[in-house]
């Protein structure tokens, strides 16, 4: 099976997490990949291939003449985030593309290189992209595509390697990928995250991030007796989102610079909620971006009525940097991979998070590599095939020259 061929078949799956679930995985759906993934590991000659708990784990042996060396890990996770549509897609395969503005067929919405200037880079590719009505599945399914890939091609062509562990995670996407990661099945020193997105990409860099709840009481009465009575729970929504700083929002951000990003707000005048993510690189601003929160709801309750505002914070995964500036000799090994191929690399802070990053924290130190793809968890989601197949021989080159 060639890497295309994987990718579009490991998209047509329906993988959305589901961030209000409790189990593992939080979708059966997840599971319909996870044994796609077990039977073709498993027929490229992977050992000890399994599926427990969701996750994907399968072993390659070390070649004689490198068991001395450490074994490493190359991770990518199964599912594809709620932020859109992730069932029925049908991706647009453009040949040669011509570096210019896309139609999005199935939406009429236009991928455009005005909003995705990354796109006049592509010229000449085989470019993929949705249709309009759901996401692509790049994130992370090229990353499956490129490690099987990989995987098949050092077996097959009898390349001498190390100890090789790979693992595919349910739940990424909600923040619980690494949550039931089995070490005992992963005896991996370092491994890799495949994960980002610009091909070339190392990155070692990422969002501290947490998650905040909030859940409003109100008291409702009839509008013409409410004088000096009524509680409009669905406006203290309002109110306590209008003094989050418009500044610090994901729309008016970048690189290093951290926000607040309302994810959803529900309610009537009796009971209302509101769901933030928190995110910023640096430890300082992030704990001060958290007691923000607690201080907009200590103001309201002080205004409303102790008990009106409630709040929850879940930390959700740290800045893998805490952990990767005492192993850059991981970085360095990428980097060399990265130029194998013909490619400078690239190291920017991740305006996000990966399992790698919680990973790290769990003694598996874990940067994230490139997949090739742009535009993740929504319609305009895109990749080239070629810039996958240089992922491919980057992943390669770790398998067959390991720390």
């Amino acid at each position: 099976m060639t890497l295309k061929e994987r990718f579009l078949k490991y998209i047509s799956v329906y993988t959305t997490s589901d961030e209000t679930s409790n189990t593992t995985p939080s979708t059966d759906r997840q599971l319909d990949l996870a044994e796609i993934l077990r039977k073709e590991l498993a027929g490229i000659g992977a050992d000890d291939v399994t599926v427990d708990q969701g996750y994907v784990y399968a072993y390659i042996k070390a070649s004689p003449e490198m068991v001395d060396r450490k074994p490493l890990a190359f991770i990518s996770h199964m599912d594809t985030a709620p932020d859109f549509n992730g069932r029925d897609v049908h991706p647009q395969i453009i040949e040669d593309y011509d570096g210019g503005d896309v139609r999005l067929e199935g939406s009429g919405d236009l991928l455009s290189v005005r909003d995705f200037p990354d796109l006049a880079a592509l010229k000449g590719q085989t470019l993929i992209t949705t249709d309009g009505t759901s996401l692509l599945g790049a994130d992370d399914k090229a990353g499956l595509a490129e490690i099987i890939t990989a995987a098949e091609g050092v077996l097959s062509e009898g390349a001498l390697h190390g100890d090789i562990y790979i693992v595919f995670t349910p739940d990424e996407e909600i923040g619980r990928g690494s949550d039931k990661l089995s070490f005992e099945r992963c005896r991996a020193e370092y491994g890799f995250t495949v994960d980002g997105d610009y091909e070339g990409e190392v990155a070692y860099e990422n969002f501290n991030a947490a998650s905040a709840d909030i859940r409003i009481g109100g008291k409702n009465v009839h509008p013409g007796e409410a004088k000096d009575i009524m509680k409009n729970a669905a406006s203290i929504a309002a109110e306590f989102d209008s003094l989050i700083p418009e500044a610090e929002r994901p729309e008016h951000t970048s690189g290093r610079e951290g926000f607040y990003y309302l994810t959803d707000i529900s309610g009537n005048c009796e009971a209302a909620k509101l769901s933030y993510i928190i995110r910023d690189h640096d430890s300082d601003r992030f704990s001060r971006r958290k007691h923000y929160i607690e201080k907009i709801t200590d103001v309201l309750n002080a205004k409303y009525g102790k008990g009106t505002v409630t709040l929850s914070i879940r930390d959700q995964y740290q800045n893998m940097i805490e952990i990767m500036k005492d192993h850059m000799d991981i970085v360095g090994r990428a980097e060399d991979a990265i130029r194998s191929v013909g490619l400078e690399p690239v190291s920017r802070p991740v305006r996000g998070g990966t399992d790698g990053a919680m990973l790290s924290f769990k003694g598996l130190p874990c940067p994230n590599l490139g997949t090739g793809g742009y535009g993740f968890h929504g319609p305009y989601e895109h990749c080239t095939l070629e810039a996958m197949e240089r992922e491919v021989g980057i992943i390669k080159y770790l398998m067959t020259h390991p720390l």
